[in-house]
């Protein structure tokens, strides 16, 4: 049970305020997705009690599918404020998700007031340093211990506070989650606090800018001298988020492509869906690094439809084990792609032959690139481009629209340099990426 005095007046009003604020943003999508909700089925969400250490008395329940993977992978998913664990099970795909694939879900329970999880105390944010974390810790070894689960895959996803608590988790312990994906919140580190509230109103408005080296180092800080590998991290918000601001999510960005040590230029820009942008760093697989969706007129909201699907196809866990899932990414077609370019002292040109290697024709094709750091376009040919420098994407133009079966066609640009006149990168065809 945890030892902290009790909650003061004040803090505890806003704490009520909080929680009503989200829980309103949050319950028109749960209703809508109980009443999608999946068929009944044998396998059930079970209570587990006395699963190790604990300081702050989370709970904890589980869901294990009819038939699941030998050595299944493991997902944990966090709820949001005011929230619970059988409240995620039961208003997000991820259980039925986990039939499709195979995988295992723990559902944490936060049990202090206003069910948030601790993302700001000192303890929290430092690894094995006690709150919240650690008791998640101790749910995942012992779902290893007694479901013989797989402690090289062990994934998590959360919303709001749940997000916040992904970030965290990612930054305590590299060494266990293979990646994460936060569904609208906020760097590492970003809600600490020093005189014991739960709440950072600077962090939630938006008002807190660093560099991407310094959110690297606050991350890097909760575990000293770990210099193994890092979990991909996936990044959702929305534009229109009246709880925790947009410009949270680009504040992540720069903390996780620092953390990685990718660059902050996408290597991929595309719109998988209306008014979503969707940017990839490190590289423009469905796997990179670090990958970030931006959603237009999107509020403070639970994952919503085909979200949860692409968090697992990031994952990688989207290998099916009965019938098969839905394909939240379907390949267009597959794409080659070779780029020459002729430098001068100032400037360049680039020529862009771009062959369509797949069985269907590409009509309204959509290629998109990163160009040098440097480098700006200054004018082209044989295709429209959105931007001069940075992450551009080229559309073919009225005579070369489609590109057939076995087809090819060529574009380029002229573009000036500042020294760098290597050929652009990351190419991705109609969203998929290139050889």
């Amino acid at each position: 049970m945890s030892t902290r005095a009790a909650t003061p007046p004040v803090r505890r009003s806003r704490l009520r305020r909080l929680g009503l604020a989200l829980l309103a943003a949050v319950l028109p999508t749960l209703a809508a997705l109980l009443v999608a909700a999946p068929p009944a089925q044998a396998a059930t969400l079970t209570e587990i009690r006395d699963f190790g250490a604990n300081p702050s008395n989370l709970g904890m329940h589980l869901y294990v599918p009819d038939t699941v993977q030998d050595e299944p992978p493991v997902l944990v998913a966090v709820h949001y404020c005011t929230g619970s664990g059988p409240a995620f099970y039961s208003g997000t795909q991820f259980a039925s998700l986990a039939d499709q694939y195979g995988f295992v879900v723990i559902y944490p329970s936060a049990t202090r007031e206003g069910q948030c999880f601790d993302v700001s105390s000192p303890q929290a944010l430092t690894r094995n340093g006690g709150s919240d974390p650690v008791g998640i810790r101790s749910m995942i070894s012992y779902v290893e211990t007694h479901h013989n689960a797989d402690p090289d895959r062990i994934f998590v996803t959360g919303a709001s506070s749940g997000a916040m608590m992904t970030n965290v988790l990612l930054g305590n312990y590299p060494d266990v989650f293979q990646a994460g994906a936060a569904f609208m919140g906020v760097p590492f580190g970003c809600f600490a606090t020093t005189d014991g509230s739960g709440w950072n109103s600077q962090c939630a408005n938006g008002q807190i800018s660093r560099t991407p080296q310094e959110w690297g180092d606050i991350a890097r800080a909760a575990y000293p001298g770990y210099t193994g590998p890092r979990p991909r991290m996936q990044l959702w918000h929305g534009t229109q988020d009246a709880i925790l601001h947009h410009n949270n999510l680009g504040e992540e960005i720069k903390q996780w492509t620092n953390v990685l040590g990718v660059s902050q230029t996408p290597a991929l820009t595309d719109s998988p869906q209306p008014n979503w942008t969707r940017t990839r760093y490190g590289n423009a697989g469905e796997q990179a690094p670090v990958e970030a969706i931006s959603i237009s007129g999107m509020g403070h909201d639970l994952p919503g439809s085909g979200m949860a699907e692409r968090a697992i196809a990031f994952f990688g866990l989207d290998e099916p084990t009965g019938n098969p899932g839905p394909d939240p990414d379907p390949d267009p077609a597959a794409c080659a792609v070779t780029a020459t370019t002729n430098a001068w002292n100032t400037g360049l040109t680039a020529e862009i032959t771009v062959s369509n290697t797949g069985d269907t024709a590409l009509d309204d094709w959509r290629l998109t690139f990163s160009l040098p750091a440097g480098q700006a376009i200054t004018a082209g040919w044989n295709a429209h481009y959105s931007a001069e420098s940075g992450a551009v994407t080229a559309t073919g133009v009225a005579h070369n629209a489609t590109i057939p079966p076995g087809g090819s066609v060529t574009l380029g640009y002229q573009a000036s340099h500042g020294g760098t006149p290597a050929a652009p990168t990351g190419f991705a065809l109609n969203g998929t990426a290139c050889a």
